[in-house]
């Protein structure tokens, strides 16, 4: 108890004292929790500027992506709330008619609120949250972007998505070359040193490709990996490469935030999309199932959080919330009032060290896909304590599932619990009828 009277006391002092802290969101793509060796000691992938990092910050156990999937992390992550509520339940893609999301350009985001606190505001790397305006990143408040427009890469190295180029710096097109894993990390680390001399803070999205498909790590990191696990599976050692590779990458980074003499300043986050994709030989152990998932496979994802001489190093925190808490985490660090009708929760009380509040709190899930599996239609999840209702497409039937006894989600309760089940469908409505507000196809032309 006097640790954490103390820790609270040095936070309150030092944030009085301090200037505005410049923050760092830090995305993979598809990095399973299982494939950080932070959290899964003994694991074939080494991963040690991300166990750095946990070492000096606090490394979260309980916390889930927002979907299983890229676009509603990211909507819900740019806007705090749910990303149903803000028209994105699906992926937004090339092609319109495989497109399940429409970003709402009414919704404000971090980047516009941060922005009206003085911030700058940039992100490096894959947006999927609109391939024209008005849902560009310059066109939501971001400042500067140097980046990815689209979901994924048909190649690290050729940076296509179906023919199309979506590298841009601003609104220009710009055909960079070589990986975009070291093409981000330039960018972001050239943006570091470019605002060592400003006198203001900044905002930086960094959000990487990796370690989303296709498997294209460097040939030399894929012989790294070879030679120190010998005969590994050819596919995890692709997986393995790749991200290892983005571990380096994300390290370089982070030399560069000292190098500029930002850290001391700085709170990192660093986390995940979604849970890795099991196809493509990733990690979620211990938990069930992967990406696509609402097991939580593909929910889990790691999630660390620095801020020297604010967060005590080598701390560890149980709190069950959500990616978008960083939202609500960055403004009330930068000083900005809590946005009405916001969902997401401030991280700050856990950074602190202080107990989880006594109450439970909802978790909602959804996601829209199309396909035959799907039928464009939407499949949710909702989390309150310690049960869990659930599906995994529109046309099977809802599972219930007791976390705290079977974290692993193999007894299937939804038959002999119909107390709780009706329950968890009711609260479930109600965010499905909250979501059903918002149009997620753009409007007819």
């Amino acid at each position: 108890m006097l640790r954490l009277v103390l820790i609270a006391f040095l936070f309150a002092v030092g944030s009085a004292l301090a200037a505005p802290p410049n923050v760092l969101v830090i995305l993979a793509d598809d990095l399973g929790i299982g494939d950080v060796s932070a959290y899964r000691p003994g694991a074939d992938v080494r991963t040690p500027h991300l166990d750095r990092l946990a070492a000096e910050g606090m490394r979260f156990t309980r916390m889930r992506a927002n979907a299983t999937v890229c676009s509603p992390t990211r909507a819900a992550l740019m806007s705090g709330c749910y990303a149903d509520r803000v028209g994105v339940p699906g992926l937004i893609r090339t092609d319109p008619a495989n497109t399940w999301g429409y970003f709402d350009p009414k919704v404000p985001t971090i980047a516009n609120y941060l922005r009206g606190a003085g911030y700058h505001t940039a992100i490096v790397g894959k947006w999927n949250l609109g391939l024209t305006a008005p849902g560009t990143p310059n066109d939501r408040g971001f400042h500067f972007f140097h980046g990815f427009l689209d979901d994924m890469m048909d190649s690290y190295t050729t940076h296509r998505r179906q023919g199309h180029n979506y590298m841009r710096r601003n609104r220009e097109v710009i055909e960079p070359t070589g990986h975009a894993t070291d093409i981000f990390e330039t960018w972001a680390s050239d943006y570091l040193r470019e605002r060592a001399a400003a006198k203001t803070p900044f905002f930086l999205y960094l959000a990487f490709n990796a370690p989303h498909f296709p498997m294209e790590p460097p040939a030399e990191w894929l012989a790294r990996v070879k030679q120190r696990v010998p005969g590994i599976a050819e596919k995890r050692a692709l997986s393995v490469g790749l991200i290892e590779h983005f571990d380096d990458a994300v390290g370089r980074v982070l030399a560069t935030l000292k190098a500029t003499g930002f850290e001391e300043n700085t709170l990192v986050f660093l986390t995940s999309d979604n849970g890795g994709s099991l196809p493509h030989a990733q990690n979620n152990d211990p938990w069930r199932d992967g990406k696509q998932s609402h097991y939580d496979g593909g929910l889990r994802v790691p999630f660390i959080a620095r801020w020297p001489g604010r967060v005590a190093a080598g701390a560890t925190s149980d709190y069950a919330g959500l990616t978008f808490d960083i939202f609500a985490t960055a403004l009330e660090v930068a000083g900005v009032a809590r946005p009405p009708a916001i969902d997401a929760v401030s991280l700050l009380p856990a950074l602190r060290g202080e107990p989880p509040p006594s109450e439970p709190r909802e978790l909602y899930f959804v996601r829209r896909e199309g396909g035959p599996a799907y039928g464009g239609k939407s499949y949710e999840a909702i989390i309150k304590g310690d049960w869990k209702l659930m599906q995994n497409s529109p046309y099977e039937p809802l599972e219930l599932y007791n976390l705290k006894d079977d974290p692993q989600e193999k007894n299937n309760l939804f038959a002999k619990n119909q107390r709780v089940a009706r329950e968890l469908q009711a609260a479930l409505r109600l965010h499905v009828q909250r979501g059903g507000a918002t149009p997620w196809q753009p409007p007819a032309r």
